[in-house]
């Protein structure tokens, strides 16, 4: 009876692939159900890890899987339905995994997979500082092709579950397709709910041995040369845990040990990809980025945040009577005091500085603030709600939040630096840009939040022995009770070392502190302020400008015939296509965040007034632009940095304008390209021809005189070779009298040639009638414009 149980799993595996191939999905969810009620551990085994890379898809992103980020239940609802139910917690996945939990059973997942900071430590042999990674590298026996971790069934699903939004690259979300609405993004949310609740506690395993105990980890053998950096934690608890309980843990020890692991993969996954070291290196122009993550991948982290807050904040508050001190806190709530410092800070604060420095500066980086903006805010998730009266006001931050924002500080100050250098290298012309500034204005202008990070500055600042003074400090402060004065020196203490700890565990001990209430990030402000202005100058002029065009459309707008085409220059630029109700955000979005700022930084109101009239007088007094701001040096005027970021975001523009002989200029695209050459060789041989007799008949004083003056010479032309020595120098030019038929080569002048025969022959003038009548008015208006022109004439030479 052995052979057959030794052939069955094999066969398993063979019919479970081949159902893959010819029945429906649905079909084959239920499939599996019941071949993981029915077959017992021994069997499953060997086709859990075709199970998971099935669903999961491969670690080098071949096969695809289930491909659940673009599984949604709008497009798919059926599949949408049942993959959820098969991947719940609760669900028939699970069930599998806890059954192979209990068999202690291991499966090998490739070093050569990990993030790159963790795989560089382990084939360096050195030991990461993250518990996850303890007692399971597998060196390879001789012949073998690299190292592996020996994982347990529930870390080998979920290593795959996390890494497979990294992995599958191959298949990019589509535009319509909303990453929050995906079975993956549901199923992240529905595990941390799961795992790491904000009521209760976790739910046991739905496993049919309940009583089953999950065996310890086999110890790693002391002959591997491994060493371990910084300060290694077997458990992040105070109570001893190991990764994973062993066999006589007590129950309160195994309650966590899930929430444990599931939290340390996804931070591993999604946030380990950059240490301190390789960020360091990073800020090098000419070192190549190693890992880009996408727009889905930070949203996945920022719900991440906000249920880690909420799970946090979900902490029973402490009892205040004696008796209750000596009963130990639940491992559930220890393990929520000490989530976000001990497991979150340091990797999300690097990630998210490389995202500041790589990230495009385009709209796409509104996933990225909005995911920091949720992890400055901890107070958004917290169970209090804010009183009915008090919802039109800004809500103030508590007090009671002090602490996290002074063992947080980088994360306000410096990142904030980070996006003011960002903000100053946008066009803020552009509504998401302005939206984006506006929403940093927002979150950092509520009440008593920039007081709290100026406290924090201020404790990192402070010397080591100020005792004396603070003391006389706080007995200075009126507002505190006599019973509050000896405990309170010490509190400060405690609160400036942790500050000072936070900034050097992530920075280093030589870090230069840049201090965001300083002259140097002040006067940053102070620029984008500036620039802020200048934005909401720029698109008051294109809102004008748009008003304009479209009041003044004439008939031959019809032809694409615009004054812009005729005169061979183009004012506009790509922004006149963003519309009157898009300016109108702009305006909002960048008038509420100057006022934000100036709340903040409490900018000088007289230096802002005066900035903003500098910004109003951009334009002089014909309303035209100015020109783009420049010094004056041997060499001609040179840009300044605002001055080429004027001409970049069309604040301001050079004049050019042609100004050589306007026969020989560019042919225009409102131009037939035939018809000016030809007619360049027609009017050069008429200029030839007559030359001699156009010269007389210009110098002439009388009434002929004049009229020949206005028609065979460009005045403009006349005055700029009296004033301008390079033109002066261009003897080979026929600057005198002639005769230009160019007009005759534009499309325009071809239509309404056609118009005017079309409307001749309609009224049976006939064409010579209409020819007649045309040059009549011509004529006629030709005389009159000659009696009122004082242009150029010969002797004045």
């Amino acid at each position: 009876m052995a052979g057959p149980h030794l052939q069955q799993p094999s066969f398993l595996l063979a019919t479970l692939k081949a159902d893959c191939v010819n029945k429906p999905f649905a079909q084959r969810c239920h499939d599996l159900e019941t071949v993981i009620e029915e077959f017992p551990a021994k069997e499953l085994h060997s086709i859990f890890p075709w199970l998971v890379e099935s669903i999961f898809g491969s670690l080098d992103g071949i096969i695809v899987g289930w491909n659940l980020r673009c599984l949604q239940g709008r497009t798919n609802p059926t599949e949408y339905s049942v993959a959820l139910d098969f991947l719940d917690p609760s669900g028939p996945m699970m069930k599998l995994v806890y059954k192979l939990q209990a068999e202690e059973y291991r499966y090998d997942f490739p070093v050569s997979y990990l993030p790159g900071p963790v795989k560089a430590s382990i084939q360096e042999q050195v030991l990461p500082e993250c518990s996850l990674y303890h007692n399971k590298v597998q060196f390879p026996s001789s012949g073998g092709l690299g190292l592996n971790l020996a994982l347990n069934p529930f870390e080998y699903y979920m290593f795959y579950f996390a890494i497979s939004l990294i992995t599958q690259k191959n298949s990019p979300i589509a535009h319509h397709i909303s990453p929050s609405n995906s079975a993956y993004f549901i199923l992240v949310d529905t595990y941390l709910k799961c795992f790491l609740p904000t009521e209760g506690s976790v739910l046991p395993p739905p496993s049919s041995n309940p009583g089953g105990a999950i065996p310890s980890p086999t110890p790693r053998s002391p002959a591997v040369p491994f060493t371990s950096y910084g300060m290694h934690h077997t458990s992040l608890l105070k109570r001893h845990i190991a990764h994973q309980p062993s066999v006589n843990a007590d129950p309160a020890s195994q309650e966590i040990w899930r929430s444990e692991t599931l939290l340390q993969i996804f931070v591993e996954m999604w946030l380990h990809h950059y240490s301190l070291e390789m960020y360091q290196k990073m800020q090098s122009p000419h070192v190549k980025e190693s890992f880009k993550p996408t727009e889905e991948h930070v949203l996945v982290v920022r719900l991440l945040v906000k249920h880690l807050h909420a799970f946090s904040n979900s902490l029973k508050p402490e009892p205040l009577s004696p008796s209750a001190h000596s009963h130990t806190a639940s491992p559930l709530e220890e393990f929520k005091r000490v989530v976000i410092p001990r497991f979150v800070q340091q990797k999300l604060y690097i990630f998210l500085q490389h995202c500041f420095g790589h990230w495009p500066l385009d709209a796409s980086f509104r996933a990225v603030l909005e995911m920091w903006l949720s992890y400055l805010q901890p107070w958004r998730y917290a169970p209090e709600k804010p009183p009915q009266t008090a919802e039109l006001l800004p809500r103030s931050v508590s007090e009671k939040w002090a602490a996290f924002i002074q063992e947080n500080l980088l994360m306000y100050t410096k990142l904030f630096v980070g996006f003011l250098n960002r903000a100053l290298r946008t066009d803020l012309v552009s509504p998401k840009n302005a939206l984006m500034v506006f929403r940093v204005a927002k979150v950092f202008a509520q009440p008593n939040l920039a007081e709290m990070i100026l406290k924090g500055e201020q404790l990192f600042l402070e010397p080591e022995l100020v005792m004396p003074h603070r003391q006389h400090r706080l007995f200075m402060t009126p507002t505190l009770s006599g019973s509050f004065f000896s405990s309170w020196p010490p509190t400060i203490t405690d609160a400036s070392f942790k500050v000072k700890s936070h900034v050097y565990s992530l920075e280093g001990q030589d870090f230069q502190y840049k201090q965001m209430f300083g002259t140097e990030v002040r006067n940053l402000v102070l620029k984008l302020a500036q620039l802020i202005c200048q934005a909401q100058q720029t698109a008051k002029s294109i809102s004008d400008h748009s008003a304009e065009t479209s009041a003044s459309h004439s008939f031959f707008s019809w032809f694409k015939f615009t004054p812009s085409e005729m005169n061979g220059s183009y004012t506009g630029n790509d922004l006149d296509e963003i519309g009157q109700d898009s300016i109108k955000k702009t305006d909002e979005y960048l008038e509420k965040a100057l006022e934000y700022l100036c709340q903040i930084f409490k900018l000088n109101e007289a230096q802002l007034t005066q900035m903003m009239m500098k910004c109003g007088t951009a334009q002089d007094e014909n309303g035209k632009k100015q020109l783009p701001d420049c010094i004056e040096s041997e060499d001609g005027l040179i840009l300044t940095p605002l001055g080429r970021y004027q001409m970049i975001n069309g604040l301001r523009r050079f004049e050019v304008q042609y100004q050589g002989d306007t026969e020989l200029q560019p042919i225009r695209s409102y131009e037939n390209a035939t018809l000016v050459r030809l007619l360049f060789r027609l009017s050069s041989a008429l200029n030839e021809r007559f030359a001699d007799q156009m010269d007389m008949l210009c110098s002439r004083e009388d009434f002929v005189g004049r009229f020949c003056r206005y028609h065979l010479t460009n005045p403009h032309i006349i005055q700029k070779i009296r004033y301008s020595p390079v033109l002066k120098d261009r003897t080979n030019q026929n600057w005198g009298p002639r005769i230009s038929l160019r007009f005759l080569a534009s499309y325009r002048t071809l239509v309404s040639l056609l118009m005017m025969y079309f409307i001749a022959s309609w009224f049976y003038i006939g064409p010579v009638g209409c020819t007649f009548i045309i040059l009549l008015g011509y004529f006629l208006y030709a005389v009159i414009m000659t009696f009122f022109y004082e242009g150029w004439k010969p002797h004045e030479h």
